[in-house]
């Protein structure tokens, strides 16, 4: 038998043992509702619904709303409340001077501006698509039978119906209503206009894709073989000046198979144009040096569709002679031929080409495609419950400063919006010509200059990585100067970066009258990578309420 004293020191060690499994319970319990609430947190519990429940759907989304946010820590950034510049810069466009040549020339960096374009007093959002398809200033189409008799004309010739033609581009556009009119067909064009008479803004303002260029002496943005179809109606570019070079940087750009369409002078000469004869065998002529077929002429209307393959290489113009066809930023356009990519038995028409593996996907990389595409499913519906009127149609206009594969855009496709994907011209990858083929449309951009569009002409601006990207290469400030710029008042941004980057943009855009709310990855907190949402807040010239939320 053990001695009492033992006995009695016994029951001592159970009153431990008691108190340790109390503590250990709590821990236990603790842990508990902390998984559980990174669960409710992560986007796929029915605590989400709880957490963002309150996002009322207005015709603005209402960013004090949302609770997800991440503690404040101090950061050491000056702050700086921006002014308003000058109302005589209501439509400044600062790589495209007024008055100037119509290729981008861009102000140095000392030039640049440091203030808030304002909006025009009165200033309205345009009407929603389809209304704005209607929004014509007077004199402002060049089709006097109507856009759908013309479309009717083309589609005898060309297969609108059986989704291969999808991306078209239209040179000096106008105010894009071949490219309005085009949607009702299921095609995206990216029209470009000049600077003048503000004609890229109204095409901008109708809900279609534009951007302000010209066919002169520089490459146009885009890789070989991105288009399906291109089109200059009335457009009065010299084609058959320069040697050809022209019809040959549509060449570039148009891919195997794809549709020329030139209507106006100096079609139909033996009619209308006697003196333009000549003009219009130098266009016959050339088209036949690069492997066109004429597919049609009637009236004021030919039709040239480039080979799947071109086999008269001895009488063909020169082939360029550059290692990468597709580096063609601030490039000058050469006359020569551009290589395309061939034919490919994987073309899909649309929209099965949206998220079918593209030919120019290498084999290695068809798993990090699909897995994107997956990713990106996973993001734009953690936004939808973020911004519940995403893909309401309260956003028409919506640019993806760095748009990757283009999966952003293929997550968000709906007939109520459109994406312009920029690829930055920094990017290790460029992946333009893969979006392309997605059946999108893109441009390459360098992102320390101004974007080649009016003020007020994007409804939402999505960036992922953006500033991590120009990090050592250009100020964060003017980058979203330039955001602000293009941003319509009460348009939206979301933007995906480090949380210490975001940080940063979060007191810079203190000054520049946007709300602003930062919130956690749709995985948990314990993400390094945040979301930060923003709204610019309505204001004209000549208002001086510089007030903030954040």
């Amino acid at each position: 038998m053990l001695p009492k004293g033992k006995f009695q020191g016994g029951g001592d060690t159970n009153k431990n043992k008691s108190s340790v499994t109390r503590v250990l319970i709590l821990l236990v319990l603790c842990g508990f509702f902390y998984v559980l609430g990174l669960w409710q947190r992560s986007g796929f519990g029915k605590g989400d619904t709880i957490a963002i429940g309150v996002t009322k759907i207005t015709e603005c989304i209402t960013l004090s709303d949302l609770i997800y946010d991440t503690p404040e820590k101090h950061i050491d950034i000056q702050e700086h409340n921006y002014m308003p510049c000058d109302a005589s810069f209501i439509d400044h466009t600062p790589c495209h001077p007024r008055g100037q040549a119509q290729e981008r020339h861009c102000p140095a960096p000392q030039e640049k501006l440091q203030c808030l374009i304002p909006a025009p007093k009165g200033y309205a959002t345009p009407y929603w698509w389809p209304e704005s398809l209607d929004y014509v200033p007077s004199g402002g189409t060049r089709f006097p039978q109507g856009l759908d008799a013309y479309i009717h004309e083309l589609s005898s010739v060309i297969p609108f119906h059986n989704g291969m033609i999808r991306t078209a581009f239209d040179t000096e556009c106008g105010v894009a209503s071949f490219g309005a009119y085009m949607f009702k067909k299921n095609v995206i064009t990216m029209s470009i206009g000049h600077e003048s008479h503000s004609q890229v803004q109204y095409a901008m303002e109708r809900g279609v894709p534009a951007i302000i260029g010209a066919l002169a002496t520089m490459k146009l943005p885009f890789p070989s073989g991105s288009f399906d179809m291109a089109h200059c109606s009335h457009c009065l570019i010299p084609w058959d000046t320069q040697d050809g070079m022209y019809m040959m940087e549509v060449d570039r750009v148009l891919r195997p198979g794809g549709y020329w369409i030139l209507s106006g002078p100096p079609i139909n000469w033996k009619n209308n144009y006697q003196e333009l004869e000549k003009q219009q065998r130098s266009i016959e002529d050339t088209a036949k040096l690069l492997c066109w077929e004429k597919e049609y002429e009637k009236g004021d209307i030919a039709i040239w569709r480039k080979r799947l393959n071109c086999s008269q290489l001895d009488t063909r113009p020169a082939v360029c002679e550059s290692t990468n066809v597709d580096h063609v930023w601030k490039k000058k356009m050469e006359k020569c031929v551009s290589p395309s990519p061939g034919p490919s038995p994987s073309w899909k028409p649309f929209p099965e080409r949206l998220n079918a593996v593209p030919s120019r996907i290498s084999r290695g990389s068809v798993e990090v495609y699909k897995e994107d595409n997956r990713l990106w499913k996973k993001h734009v519906n953690a936004y939808k419950r973020i911004n519940k009127i995403l893909d309401s149609g309260r956003y028409r206009n919506i640019m993806d400063m760095n748009a990757g594969l283009g999966s952003f855009a293929a997550a968000l496709d709906s007939p109520k919006l459109w994406v312009m994907n920029v690829v930055p011209t920094i990017s290790q990858e460029s992946s333009l010509d893969v979006i392309l083929e997605r059946g999108l449309i893109g441009i390459y951009h360098d992102w320390c200059e101004a974007f080649s569009t009016y003020p007020r002409t994007y409804d939402l601006i999505h960036a992922n990585g953006v500033f991590s990207l120009y990090k050592n290469v250009c100020s964060a400030e003017e980058m979203l100067l330039e955001m602000d710029r293009i941003l319509r008042p009460e348009g939206a941004v979301i933007l995906r970066d480090e949380e210490s980057v975001l940080r940063k943009v979060k007191r810079i855009v203190r000054g520049m009258r946007w709300k602003t709310k930062m919130v956690d990855h749709e995985d948990g907190p314990l993400s390094q990578e945040k979301l930060l949402f923003a709204v610019k807040q309505y204001w004209v010239e000549g208002d001086t309420n510089n007030t903030y939320t954040t």
